[in-house]
């Protein structure tokens, strides 16, 4: 069992850091895509910004519909994968104006609430002990996936960036269908709109969730502004002759540090909870 828990730990880590790079896949080339399609700075803030919104959006929806009790868990995640993948994929190919292209990442982020939160489902059937580590490095493999279009920019073109997330992401939906359900895979429960009251009601939930949407409000905003703000501290240096690289490598080295943060905090986590 051990072992089983392990393997089925590394396939789903994997797969969402594949599958997570489609998250600033386009944020890393925006400079390049807002000069060919001639985009207002507008509109090419709404090409990032897009993506969080399909994501709240597909995260209600997903809950409404209860998905993830209708839909396997590894199914979700592999079909969401997929489909967030066709839509970068399109950004790369046929794209060429503003209203396609943010309704595009608007769906991409629809897309990402079918993997991030099924991932989490999958492990916590997996994990009842170790819980802490297994989602611990769930989350760092998210974060040093989110960072990988800035990988990928730093040793290529825009299309590398793009293409390369669609197809990594394909290759991580596939990944999840390897993933048996757990022993320990709680059943989902219906959509029930009085949870709602129950919840505005319940002090420590309000705080948690406060302090969930205040940290990834500010999280997002930094991975989103980061690179525009290496690209401007370089140019002002007088090392922007290092061209987009050496700025995209730094954005990547500068969000994927907290994958390790992630791991750390779940250890820690395990421990508190945990005899040793």
């Amino acid at each position: 069992m051990a072992t089983r828990r392990r393997n089925v730990l590394v396939i789903v880590a994997v797969a969402e850091l594949l599958t997570m790079s489609l998250w600033f896949s386009a944020t890393a080339v925006a400079p390049e895509l807002a000069a060919s399609w001639d985009l207002t700075s507008t509109e090419t803030t709404w090409s990032t910004n897009a993506v969080q919104s399909g994501f709240v959006a597909g995260g209600l929806l997903s809950s409404f519909f209860t998905l993830s009790g209708v839909i396997r868990p590894r199914y979700l995640f592999a079909g969401s994968a997929v489909a967030g993948a066709v839509c970068t994929a399109l950004i790369a190919g046929v794209v060429t104006s503003a209203l396609p292209a943010i309704g595009l990442r608007l769906c991409t982020g629809v897309a990402l609430a079918g993997v991030y939160p099924p991932g989490m489902t999958i492990l916590a059937g997996w994990f009842e002990e170790g819980r802490g580590f297994a989602i611990g490095l769930l989350i760092g493999a998210l974060t040093v996936g989110s960072a990988l279009p800035h990988l990928f920019r730093g040793v290529g073109d825009p299309e590398l960036v793009l293409y390369g997330a669609a197809i990594i992401a394909t290759l991580g939906g596939l990944l999840a269908l390897f993933v048996e359900p757990g022993p320990h895979q709680a059943p989902a429960a219906p959509f029930d709109p009085g949870a709602l009251g129950r919840i505005l009601r319940a002090r420590p939930t309000m705080l948690a969730n406060g302090g969930y949407f205040g940290h990834m409000w500010e999280l997002y905003a930094v991975w989103t502004w980061i690179p525009t703000f290496l690209a401007a501290s370089l140019a002002a240096s007088g090392s922007a002759g290092a061209g987009a690289g050496l700025g995209s490598l730094l954005a990547f080295d500068t969000i994927a540090i907290g994958g390790t943060g992630a791991v750390l905090a779940g250890s820690a986590a395990t421990a508190g909870v945990e005899p040793a």
